[in-house]
């Protein structure tokens, strides 16, 4: 039996759970479409596996609901995004977060003059679900985590007047040259104490923007977002999603950048193929890009 096992656990086990659950529904002057994701994906290895390997696992997660309503010269879109992903191998300590995300949107425009553009106003709320974490090793060489992160620290929380030009719910550009933006922390990261040195090596580093024994920022600036889905060929889909914001009141030139690229591949009625890109540059957050990416295959599976 143990000799069966081991064979067995020298087989590279990948299991894909329903990747891609889209239902659509239309009622009166309200369209829903909901995504679901789940993909698992599992390596084992026995310790006389020659060719090389590490035993690990991997588990994401990903949900978007949209709710757009359209009537007379009224339109209101709403989206909910929310992903998750961990990930872990046989000679790391702890489980990795590879994904996390909640998201809130809601655009309400209202036509000018029979045309295809809208005075606008948005509303978005955005944060993490579970706590982050920095990882290193102490003074033995043992690995350690230091908490980094966690639900609303950060949480950025914007609203604006502008203009939208929307085509359709697949094609619209909204510019709000009148945004507000809270970011919003928790005192754990940020309470240093009176002493001024710390004080001072503290802002010169910063925790998403916001100085020390400080828990909030406010900004104000333009805030362009840009959404975009097109049907590249039969059966594949290509969604774009492009967020900006500048900060009048520090650093206009340093825009903060949102993209994430969201290729779907339905192979037929049961398997899809998802490819995911993201980037984001936040200067305040770590300067440079910080890049995402991911590949999914599994089973469609619809309720």
């Amino acid at each position: 039996m143990k000799k069966t096992l081991l064979l067995m656990v020298c087989c590279i086990v990948t299991i894909t759970g329903f990747s891609q659950e889209k239902k659509e529904e239309t009622k009166g002057p309200w369209t829903k479409v909901t995504n679901v994701s789940l993909l698992f994906n599992q390596a084992a290895f026995n310790d006389k596996w020659q060719g090389g390997g590490t035993s690990n696992y991997a588990a994401n997660f990903g949900l978007t609901h949209d709710a757009n309503y359209s009537k007379d010269n009224i339109t209101w879109d709403n989206r909910i995004v929310i992903e998750y992903g961990i990930a872990n191998q046989k000679d790391q300590e702890f489980t990795r977060k590879t994904n996390d995300r909640f998201e809130l949107n809601t655009l309400i425009g209202k036509e000018i003059k029979e045309s295809l553009w809208y005075y606008s106003f948005f509303l978005s709320a955005r944060t993490q679900l579970a706590n982050g974490y920095d990882f290193g090793e102490d003074q033995d060489g043992k690995p350690i985590r230091t908490q980094a992160t966690k639900i609303l620290s950060p949480g950025y929380f914007q609203a604006g007047l502008g203009v939208l030009w929307k085509k359709n719910d697949n094609l619209k550009l909204n510019i709000a040259p009148a945004t507000s933006r809270l970011i919003v922390v928790n005192s754990q990261f940020t309470n240093v104490g009176p002493n001024q040195s710390d004080i001072d090596a503290f802002n010169q580093v910063g925790y998403f923007g916001i100085n020390a024994n400080q828990t909030s920022r406010i900004e104000f600036g333009t805030a362009v977002g840009a959404y975009g889905k097109f049907t590249l060929l039969e059966n594949v889909v290509l969604e774009n999603v492009l967020n900006l914001y500048s900060n009048y009141l520090e650093n206009m030139q340093n825009v903060d950048i949102d993209y994430t690229a969201n290729l779907v591949m339905s192979v037929n009625k049961w398997i899809t193929a998802n490819v995911t890109f993201q980037a984001i540059y936040d200067d305040n957050a770590v300067k440079g890009f910080q890049i995402r990416e991911a590949l999914g295959l599994g089973l469609t599976y619809g309720f």
